[in-house]
């Protein structure tokens, strides 16, 4: 059974946040701009007021749709016109089930220009979403199945983001959903304002001893101040240090993953396989974290698999969206072997929930993985009534 690709089309949808952006509104000295920016002092790095995501629709010829989904926090029209103007002239009239050829010709069509990452990639990965969708439901299967099989039904979901305005606040936030079943957690060290150790010390104390605790440092150290803050969280019995120097500092990342007494982890910002090869000949890094919304089906796979064939751990990121590309993160994360955990966003996930026809399960801790065929998730009513082109 086969078809064609007739259409492939881009969409932006804008959630505007009742309370405030995600991690938190501008501290002082951060001023939003005209268009609805700011800089976090904290990491250097620019974030919107409102939550933006880029959908993509793309539809065979007998009439199946299969649905994508990449980041749009940021200059959302710069993904969709690359999917709109470049990527679907490539993709229309070709058969689905050719899915990770059809990945491999839109990558080379960029490679001499040198663009292995950023919007491409991100546009390349709504664009695999949506196909790998089309193939689950023309074979009426999850896309797991496709993938070689469905190895976990359930993944342990993580609690990330940790808010509150106190030290006291936060424990007793990470509190409240530990008392609903689950026990791992991650803070963000930009919002940790007593400092990265204060911020386990008050979390170990208030989960106590085998709650799983994680740190993401938003990339802020060098290798030696890693290490220095590893051995002084030791006492607090640390999961894993997340993005601890800056990504273009391979060296550094090994160092810190060889000599901290802490498991590192990195690979939310990586797009390839590729990426994922060049740090871990670099050195012994622990965890490797590809977010979907970055890279796509076919490229996390095998950034998995890659993983697994030298014995590390995943735990994939995810962040904001509706739900389409979490639904194919946990698609792809249900064939691993290696998957030791997933990032669940609460302030987004529950507020973002009915932006997609079938709510994802997180059920005292676990996500529960989608059945349904293709990747499990579509945009609702309310979703489609809000696209724009």
């Amino acid at each position: 059974m086969t078809s064609r690709i007739k259409s492939v089309e881009s969409f932006t949808i804008q959630i505007a946040r009742q309370d405030e952006p995600y991690l938190g509104g501008p501290k002082p000295g951060e001023t939003t701009n005209a268009a609805g920016y700011f800089v976090r002092g904290g990491n250097r790095t620019v974030y919107p007021t409102k939550d933006r995501t880029v959908i993509c629709r793309i539809e065979t010829v007998d009439g199946t749709v299969g649905w994508g989904e990449t980041y749009g926090i940021v200059a959302p029209a710069a993904v969709m016109a690359i999917i709109d103007d470049l990527l679907s002239g490539f993709v229309i009239g070709r058969d689905p089930f050719d899915v990770t050829v059809i990945y491999e010709d839109l990558y080379d069509l960029m490679r001499v220009r040198g663009h292995d990452g950023g919007y491409y990639h991100d546009a390349l990965a709504a664009v695999d979403i949506a196909l790998w969708d089309i193939c689950g439901k023309l074979r009426n299967a999850p896309v797991a199945k496709l993938l070689g099989g469905v190895r976990h039904t359930e993944i342990p979901a993580y609690v990330s983001g940790i808010p509150g305005p106190s030290l006291a606040e936060r424990a007793a936030f990470a509190k409240s959903w530990q008392d609903k079943g689950f026990d791992q957690f991650k803070f963000a060290s930009p919002h940790a304002d007593d400092g990265v150790v204060a911020e386990f010390r008050s979390l170990r104390e208030a989960l106590g001893p085998t709650a799983m605790i994680a740190a993401d440092l938003h990339w802020t150290l060098s290798d030696v101040e890693t290490i220095a803050l590893a051995h002084q969280c030791l006492p607090y019995n640390p999961w894993f240090l997340e993005a601890v120097c800056k990504p273009e500092d391979i060296e550094g990342i090994a160092r810190a993953a060889e000599h901290a007494p802490a498991l590192i982890a990195a690979g939310e910002e990586w797009r390839t396989v590729f990426d994922v090869r060049r740090r871990l000949e670099a050195g012994p890094l622990a965890i490797i974290q590809p977010e979907m919304g970055h890279v796509g089906i076919t490229a996390f796979h095998r950034m998995g698999l890659f993983a697994a064939a030298h014995h590390r751990a995943v735990i994939p990121h995810a962040t904001i969206g509706t739900g389409i590309f979490l639904a194919a993160s946990l698609q792809a994360s249900a064939t691993l072997q290696n998957v030791r955990a997933h990032e669940f966003q609460h302030s987004v996930m529950a507020r973002n929930a009915p932006y997609i026809t079938t709510a994802l399960e997180v059920k005292e801790g676990r996500y529960i993985v989608p059945d349904a065929p293709g990747i499990g998730a579509e945009p609702s009513a309310e979703a489609i009534a809000i696209m724009h082109k």
